[in-house]
């Protein structure tokens, strides 16, 4: 039977999921996004450190510092994840670039120029005589119009996760563009004696003037609202992603594809995570800005709650290997894969035990997670647990990452240990099955070599 839905996996499923995934464009997404991870990562610490007095006492001078330099220790991240899309859009047109055969370089800076023609600068006019007369009168009023900056300012909003699918759309067509000019030689071409780096500028030159002709007609001259039409069209797929049984399918999906010996999770982030960097992004926004955090279901809300020690919730199966096999090779198992799970690295779980294609295994390997995504979603909802506003690296164990994503929050630290706790019990019936036709084996097999 198994052998039949392994064909059918593989004929029918297989091969046209791992062309989706390595399909050039939604690679280069892939590839773009992920380049701006360590960004990310490291300016979320900013952000945990900002909101450290809410997780201290008051009395002390280290909570007091933090509050007075709060605004001063957030500028890492404003200037980092706040604008993610302006590094992302680069990575995405240098990566869909290379994917041409087309100079990397000047394809991400195409990307970006592409990108900000449309975050269209705002003109602000500098105060009247009128307005100055008054602030002269009132202190508070003449320290707000000192800290006004007059003459063009660009929006910093659509520089960051809401403008993420226009600069996604930006950078293809960049490229595209570059790609066109290329193949049909609608370029400027200097001989060989002139440097690569100066030929490849002036070789840029035309597509450079169609990307900039096209796009300042649309943004600019015409007045299309590119990033407010986009927000319209995203914002339901934004909505649906960040609910319950948006988050129960896609982990089924990632496990389903997993146990056929599919990367699931590859597939099912390609296409997922620029959602879930809109709603980590906007998670974070609120916390640096003191407000409600709205969302739950970010990407690190799958990572610490869901799948810890990675897909499947895997650190309670290790765990079981570790202490209570009664195989050899369930013992052995158990010592090679247990330190890689704590840091959340189970592909020697998944193909050691193995997961893939075990039907015994396969079962808790896919309800374990979205057991466990239920009870965490319940409890986020309920506020008995902090709603996560950064990325922490996903090496990190499962407690510390918790309380890192969560803002310092140690009930998500709790949370953590109480769900790989559930997933040790989850995965017991299943692993004792699994033991003991293990130990039957070996038993087996002792007996032949010794009648042998």
């Amino acid at each position: 039977m198994f052998e039949k839905i392994s064909s059918f996996m593989d004929e029918k499923l297989s091969t046209p999921m791992a062309k989706v995934a390595e399909q050039r464009h939604l690679r280069a997404i892939r590839d773009g996004i992920i380049a701006t991870l360590p960004l990310i990562i490291v300016s979320s610490m900013f952000l945990v450190i900002a909101f450290l007095p809410n997780q201290l006492p008051d009395s002390w001078g280290l909570t007091q510092f933090i509050s007075r330099n709060a605004g001063k220790i957030l500028l890492p991240h404003r200037m980092s994840m706040f604008i993610m899309t302006l590094y992302a859009v680069f990575g995405i047109g240098y990566s869909l670039a290379r994917s041409y055969k087309l100079d990397g370089l000047s394809g991400g800076i195409m990307a970006e120029l592409a990108y900000l023609l449309t975050v269209i600068p705002a003109s602000v006019p500098q105060a009247s005589q009128a307005v100055k007369d008054v602030a002269a009168a009132n202190p508070d009023v003449q320290s707000f119009l000192d800290s006004v900056s007059y003459g063009w300012n660009i929006p910093m909003g659509n520089l960051g996760s809401a403008g993420m699918f226009i600069g996604i759309l930006a950078a293809i067509f960049a490229v595209e563009v570059f790609r066109f000019t290329e193949t049909k030689n609608f370029k400027i071409s200097m001989p060989p004696q002139v440097p690569q780096s100066v030929a490849r500028s002036f070789e840029a030159l035309v597509p450079t003037a169609i990307i900039i002709l096209v796009v300042t007609t649309i943004t600019m001259w015409v007045g299309v609202d590119v990033h407010g039409i986009m927000g319209k069209l995203v914002a339901p797929l934004v909505s649906a992603t960040d609910t319950l049984p948006s988050v129960l399918l896609i982990i089924f999906l990632g496990m389903f594809f997993w146990c056929f010996g599919i990367h699931g999770w590859s597939i099912v982030g390609t296409l997922a995570r620029p959602l879930w960097l809109t709603l980590i992004d906007v998670n974070a926004a609120a916390a640096a800005s003191g407000e409600v955090i709205p969302h739950i279901g970010a990407e690190p809300f799958y990572q610490w709650f869901i799948m810890i020690g990675g897909s499947g919730t895997t650190i309670g199966l290790a765990i079981l290997f570790l202490l209570r096999s009664k195989s050899a090779y369930g013992k052995t198992l158990g010592k090679t894969a247990f330190i890689p799970a704590v840091f959340n690295i189970n592909e020697p779980m998944i193909f050691g035990a193995p997961i893939v294609l075990n039907p015994i295994l396969m079962i808790p390997f896919v309800i374990t997670p979205m057991i466990s995504a239920s009870i965490a979603w319940v409890a986020t909802s309920l506020g008995l647990v902090g709603r996560v506003v950064a990325i922490a690296p996903w090496t990190l164990p499962g407690p510390i990452g918790a309380y890192l994503a969560t803002g310092g929050d140690w009930r998500g630290a709790v949370l953590n240990i109480l769900l790989i706790l559930l997933s040790v019990v989850i995965y017991y019936p299943f692993f004792k099955i699994y033991d003991n036709k293990l130990k039957a084996e070996e038993s087996k097999e002792l007996e032949e070599t010794e009648i042998a």
